[in-house]
């Protein structure tokens, strides 16, 4: 790593935890600021940085368990970056009853990751959701805030290529 990328890493590290401090200075006063505290940092960032979990729990008095308890619960945390489109793969009974497994295998061989993980290129995330609602059109899925009904292997393949190439939407 040269000096330059090193001096720049440095400089990420220090924006990233003043984030992560300013969130907790405007939020810690409120009763149960936790949550306020996590959205701000992951609308702020895209992602609440798991080396900062650490920060937040000496601020509330929690431990680092509890503060990772509520990220990983609720599902609109992650503690990692997310690629500039995620794509959420329904995995409700409906969705399955109606070949959901086969659509979760087109996306997963299409973009070559698994669920929770990112393309190299940063470009697509693949998660997994249990239920969009939109059970009357089974299977379905979800590209940013964008639900697809009825999808088949070869409607996700060409909606993803559709995506990569900019011609969606």
């Amino acid at each position: 790593m040269s000096k330059d990328s090193s001096q720049q890493a440095v400089l990420e590290r220090a924006s990233l935890r003043a984030i992560v401090l300013d969130a907790i200075a405007a939020n810690s006063h409120l009763k149960g600021s936790l949550l306020p505290i996590l959205h701000q940092i992951q609308n702020q960032l895209g992602h609440v940085p798991s080396e900062y979990v650490v920060d937040i729990a000496d601020a509330l008095s929690l431990s680092r368990a509890e503060v990772h308890g509520v990220i990983s619960f609720y599902h609109g945390f992650t503690t990692s970056p997310q690629g500039k489109t995620v794509i959420e793969v329904c995995r409700a009974e409906s969705c399955q009853a109606k070949g959901g497994r086969l659509i979760e295998a087109a996306v997963k061989q299409k973009l070559g990751v698994d669920y929770k993980q990112t393309t190299k290129d940063g470009e697509f995330t693949l998660e997994d959701v249990y239920c969009l609602g939109n059970c009357a059109c089974s299977p379905s899925i979800r590209v940013g805030s964008e639900i697809y009904g009825r999808v088949t292997a070869e409607s996700v393949n060409s909606l993803i290529d559709d995506l990569k190439t900019g011609d969606s939407q």
